[in-house]
Protein backbone atom coordinates (compact mmCIF):
# COMPACT_ATOMS: atom_id res chain seq x y z
CA UNK A 1 0.00 0.00 0.00
CA UNK A 2 1.74 3.66 -1.13
CA UNK A 3 1.76 5.91 2.03
CA UNK A 4 2.37 9.55 1.51
CA UNK A 5 3.18 12.11 3.75
CA UNK A 6 2.24 15.91 3.77
CA UNK A 7 3.84 18.67 5.13
CA UNK A 8 3.79 22.76 4.27
CA UNK A 9 6.49 24.97 4.97
CA UNK A 10 5.69 28.43 5.57
CA UNK A 11 2.48 29.13 7.26
CA UNK A 12 3.69 31.65 9.71
CA UNK A 13 6.12 34.20 7.78
CA UNK A 14 4.95 37.92 6.37
CA UNK A 15 6.15 37.43 3.00
CA UNK A 16 6.13 34.46 0.37
CA UNK A 17 4.34 31.61 -0.72
CA UNK A 18 2.96 28.55 1.25
CA UNK A 19 4.88 25.15 -0.17
CA UNK A 20 3.80 21.80 0.60
CA UNK A 21 5.04 18.39 -0.57
CA UNK A 22 4.23 14.94 -0.25
CA UNK A 23 6.45 12.30 -1.07
CA UNK A 24 5.84 8.29 -0.94
CA UNK A 25 9.07 6.62 0.21
CA UNK A 26 11.00 4.24 -1.58
CA UNK A 27 11.10 0.74 -0.67
CA UNK A 28 14.38 0.96 1.15
CA UNK A 29 13.13 4.40 2.78
CA UNK A 30 15.93 7.08 3.73
CA UNK A 31 18.03 6.50 6.29
CA UNK A 32 17.95 9.90 8.56
CA UNK A 33 15.18 11.73 8.13
CA UNK A 34 13.40 13.49 11.32
CA UNK A 35 11.84 17.07 10.99
CA UNK A 36 13.13 19.72 9.11
CA UNK A 37 13.49 21.91 11.91
CA UNK A 38 15.35 19.60 13.65
CA UNK A 39 18.28 18.95 11.26
CA UNK A 40 21.41 21.50 10.31
CA UNK A 41 20.79 22.98 6.69
CA UNK A 42 23.88 20.86 5.33
CA UNK A 43 22.08 18.07 6.50
CA UNK A 44 18.82 19.04 4.73
CA UNK A 45 20.41 19.62 1.80
CA UNK A 46 21.44 15.69 1.47
CA UNK A 47 18.20 14.28 2.44
CA UNK A 48 16.77 16.42 -0.13
CA UNK A 49 19.35 14.91 -2.63
CA UNK A 50 18.45 11.56 -1.88
CA UNK A 51 14.56 11.77 -1.60
CA UNK A 52 14.65 13.39 -4.95
CA UNK A 53 16.68 10.96 -6.27
CA UNK A 54 14.91 8.11 -4.87
CA UNK A 55 11.50 8.79 -3.44
CA UNK A 56 8.16 9.76 -5.77
CA UNK A 57 7.72 13.30 -4.80
CA UNK A 58 5.04 16.20 -5.55
CA UNK A 59 5.26 19.61 -4.70
CA UNK A 60 2.45 22.58 -4.60
CA UNK A 61 2.21 25.73 -4.28
CA UNK A 62 -0.29 28.98 -2.73
CA UNK A 63 0.71 31.76 -3.54
CA UNK A 64 0.92 35.04 -1.37
CA UNK A 65 -2.24 36.60 -3.34
CA UNK A 66 -4.30 33.10 -2.89
CA UNK A 67 -3.13 33.40 1.38
CA UNK A 68 -4.94 36.60 1.15
CA UNK A 69 -8.13 35.80 -0.56
CA UNK A 70 -8.60 33.01 1.42
CA UNK A 71 -6.55 32.62 4.47
CA UNK A 72 -3.54 30.90 5.44
CA UNK A 73 -5.09 27.75 6.58
CA UNK A 74 -6.96 27.01 3.22
CA UNK A 75 -4.07 28.32 1.29
CA UNK A 76 -2.10 25.68 2.82
CA UNK A 77 -4.60 22.98 2.21
CA UNK A 78 -4.54 24.48 -1.16
CA UNK A 79 -0.82 23.57 -1.58
CA UNK A 80 -1.14 20.62 0.31
CA UNK A 81 -3.91 19.28 -2.56
CA UNK A 82 -1.50 20.54 -5.34
CA UNK A 83 0.80 18.56 -3.60
CA UNK A 84 -0.97 15.50 -3.41
CA UNK A 85 -2.00 16.11 -7.14
CA UNK A 86 1.69 16.83 -8.97
CA UNK A 87 2.67 12.83 -6.85
CA UNK A 88 -0.62 11.89 -8.95
CA UNK A 89 0.36 13.15 -12.05
CA UNK A 90 3.71 11.45 -11.65
CA UNK A 91 1.37 7.95 -11.43
CA UNK A 92 1.69 7.31 -7.90
CA UNK A 93 -1.81 7.25 -6.31
CA UNK A 94 -1.55 6.63 -2.65
CA UNK A 95 -3.59 4.95 -0.98
CA UNK A 96 -3.66 6.86 2.15
CA UNK A 97 -2.08 10.15 3.20
CA UNK A 98 -0.40 11.23 6.68
CA UNK A 99 -0.51 14.60 7.20
CA UNK A 100 1.57 16.93 9.52
CA UNK A 101 -0.76 18.85 12.11
CA UNK A 102 -4.28 18.48 13.39
CA UNK A 103 -6.18 19.18 10.23
CA UNK A 104 -7.10 17.89 6.82
CA UNK A 105 -8.07 19.61 3.72
CA UNK A 106 -11.04 17.93 2.06
CA UNK A 107 -10.28 15.78 -0.16
CA UNK A 108 -10.78 12.43 -2.51
CA UNK A 109 -7.49 10.49 -0.60
CA UNK A 110 -8.09 8.56 2.69
CA UNK A 111 -6.03 10.11 5.02
CA UNK A 112 -5.46 10.77 8.88
CA UNK A 113 -3.93 14.45 10.86
CA UNK A 114 -0.89 13.54 12.95
CA UNK A 115 0.16 16.54 15.29
CA UNK A 116 3.96 15.96 15.83
CA UNK A 117 3.90 13.75 12.65
CA UNK A 118 7.09 15.06 10.53
CA UNK A 119 8.77 13.88 13.72
CA UNK A 120 6.62 10.41 13.69
CA UNK A 121 6.64 9.54 10.38
CA UNK A 122 9.32 8.72 7.88
CA UNK A 123 7.46 9.69 4.56
CA UNK A 124 5.76 12.96 6.83
CA UNK A 125 9.74 13.74 7.60
CA UNK A 126 10.87 13.66 3.84
CA UNK A 127 8.14 16.04 3.06
CA UNK A 128 8.73 18.15 5.70
CA UNK A 129 12.58 18.71 4.03
CA UNK A 130 11.28 18.48 0.84
CA UNK A 131 8.76 21.71 1.47
CA UNK A 132 11.42 23.45 3.50
CA UNK A 133 14.69 23.37 1.43
CA UNK A 134 11.94 24.33 -1.87
CA UNK A 135 10.32 27.40 0.34
CA UNK A 136 13.90 28.52 0.94
CA UNK A 137 15.61 28.53 -1.76
CA UNK A 138 12.17 30.46 -3.09
CA UNK A 139 12.90 32.87 -0.46
CA UNK A 140 16.54 33.18 -1.23
CA UNK A 141 15.46 34.28 -4.37
CA UNK A 142 13.31 36.72 -3.41
CA UNK A 143 15.65 38.31 -0.97
CA UNK A 144 17.98 39.03 -4.64
CA UNK A 145 15.31 40.76 -6.28
CA UNK A 146 13.82 42.39 -2.92
CA UNK A 147 17.52 43.47 -1.02
CA UNK A 148 17.35 44.59 2.65
CA UNK A 149 14.86 42.50 4.18
CA UNK A 150 17.14 39.69 5.12
CA UNK A 151 15.30 37.03 3.47
CA UNK A 152 17.92 34.76 2.96
CA UNK A 153 18.24 34.03 6.34
CA UNK A 154 14.75 34.91 8.12
CA UNK A 155 13.02 33.51 5.15
CA UNK A 156 10.39 35.79 5.61
CA UNK A 157 9.91 35.44 9.48
CA UNK A 158 9.01 39.17 11.27
CA UNK A 159 12.70 39.02 12.17
CA UNK A 160 14.12 42.21 13.46
CA UNK A 161 16.02 42.98 10.31
CA UNK A 162 12.87 42.31 8.55
CA UNK A 163 10.71 44.46 10.45
CA UNK A 164 13.03 47.23 10.46
CA UNK A 165 13.25 46.78 6.29
CA UNK A 166 9.27 46.70 6.28
CA UNK A 167 9.26 50.40 8.28
CA UNK A 168 11.67 51.42 6.07
CA UNK A 169 11.36 50.31 2.45
CA UNK A 170 8.00 49.55 2.71
CA UNK A 171 6.03 46.09 2.09
CA UNK A 172 6.66 44.24 -1.71
CA UNK A 173 4.47 42.45 -4.06
CA UNK A 174 5.70 39.29 -2.05
CA UNK A 175 3.91 40.38 1.80
CA UNK A 176 1.44 38.65 2.94
CA UNK A 177 -1.19 42.04 3.10
CA UNK A 178 -3.85 39.70 5.11
CA UNK A 179 -1.04 39.39 8.32
CA UNK A 180 -1.36 41.87 11.19
CA UNK A 181 2.22 42.77 11.52
CA UNK A 182 2.07 43.94 7.68
CA UNK A 183 -1.70 45.48 7.39
CA UNK A 184 -1.60 47.71 10.57
CA UNK A 185 1.71 49.14 10.19
CA UNK A 186 2.66 49.37 6.13
CA UNK A 187 -1.09 49.46 4.30
CA UNK A 188 -3.55 51.97 3.90
CA UNK A 189 -6.32 48.74 4.82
Amino acid sequence: MLIAGVDEAGRGPLAGPVVAAAVILCDAGIAGLDDSKKLSAKRRAALETQILAHCHVGIGIASVEEIDQINILQATFLAMTRAVEALCAKGAEPARILVDGNHLPRWRWAADAVIGGDALHPCISAASIIAKEYRDRLMIEADRAHPGYGWASNKGYGSATHMAALRKLGPTPLHRRSFAPVAQHFLDV
